[in-house]
Formats: structure tokens, sequence, C-alpha cells
């Protein structure tokens, strides 16, 4: 899956066609902010574990490295962009690899009764693991019952084809919405 910016239900049923269960991750030990999932199962690589952990401020400098590598036409999020997230409280999360070294990344802005997914990147390496589903799934998890609405480009066939498996709709097309690419957004929600 490549990285892909997102922007601006009380039933939690498994979807029957995908497997899929929104806001659940395998091995979550409730009341923890992150929880984990290892092994192999639907879009997991063998081996893979999926600890998750809140993003922190030393964290930030490789965030914007990160940014740089998946977003260089769409304006890329700054450093202070992400200190204000954190400030706001909003939930983040960092994955690390093997060796220490974030791989991945999203984050949750939760407004009332919704909540909008403000980001989720992969590193290219770490693209194909599974990764992407399991940072979804965490958002998921952390917006609780109330509607999630997300942006993502038209062109992101990958990150469309996670979202529709993960029951997000679209409900309609922002024109030139990443800059400076002008590149279009599908916006989408869950539950639809």
């Amino acid at each position: 899956m490549t990285g892909h910016r997102a922007g601006s239900g009380t039933g939690r049923a498994t979807d029957p066609e995908t497997g899929f269960t929104p806001g659940f991750t395998p091995g979550f030990t409730p009341g923890s902010e992150t929880g984990s999932e290892t092994g192999s199962g639907p879009g997991l690589s063998a081996g893979f574990s999926a600890a998750l952990e809140p993003l922190d401020w030393w964290d930030i400098p490789v965030l914007v490295e990160l940014e740089e590598t998946l977003f260089p036409g769409d304006s890329p999020w700054r450093a202070e962009m992400f200190w204000s997230e954190l400030a706001a409280g909003h939930h983040y999360v960092v994955h690390r690899d093997s060796v220490g070294l974030i791989d991945g990344y999203a984050g949750l802005m939760v407004v009332a009764d919704e909540a909008e997914v403000q980001t989720i990147g992969v590193r290219p390496d770490a693209q194909g693991s599974g990764l992407g589903r399991v940072l979804l799934r965490n958002l998921m998890r952390a917006a609780g019952p109330r509607r999630v609405l997300l942006e993502v480009r038209t062109d992101n066939v990958k990150a469309l084809a996670l979202y529709a498996s993960a029951g997000f709709v679209r409900l309609g097309i922002r024109r030139r919405y990443y800059q400076p690419s002008g590149a279009d957004a599908y916006t989408m929600a869950y539950p639809g």
C-alpha cells in the first residue's frame, strides 16, 4: 500500500465478504492505546508484528522525512503540523520495524460524533506487509462508534481497495484537493 493522506455505527459485526471487523485488532487489550497483532492472517506477512505505540515528539523528524518520501507532490506535512496534532491531543500511532525504525504511522482527529483520518503512511519497503490495514484498524478502534471520514487520492488504487474492504463508501469527489499536484480526492465514510 502506498502512503496516503487523508483529510477531513454502533454495530461492529464482521463483514462476511471481507472478514473485516471494524474497530477490532486481534491481540488488543481493552484500555490499551495501541494493541498488537502478530501472525500471518489475511493481509499480514508471516511473522509480521504490529505492535503500535503512541507518537512521541522525538519521532516527528522521522515522520517529516517519511512524508517527503510518500507525498512529494502533495504538500508533505511539516514538523509544526505534527506538533499541532500532538498538542491538540489527537490520536497518533507509529509502528517500528525489527530494528526499531518507524515504518508506518497514522493519525485520527475525533470531534463530537465524527472522526477524521488525518494521515496513514507506510514506508515503501514495508508496503504490502499488511501494516496499512493494522494502522487503519487502530484508528477505527480509537474512533469507537463514531462515523469515520477520510480523503484519499482517486488514483491510489491500493488505498481505495483497503478502505473498501474495511467498509468505507465513497461520498463524493473533491476536485484538485491535493496541492500543489492538483490531484483529486474521494471523500469516504464508515459507516456510510
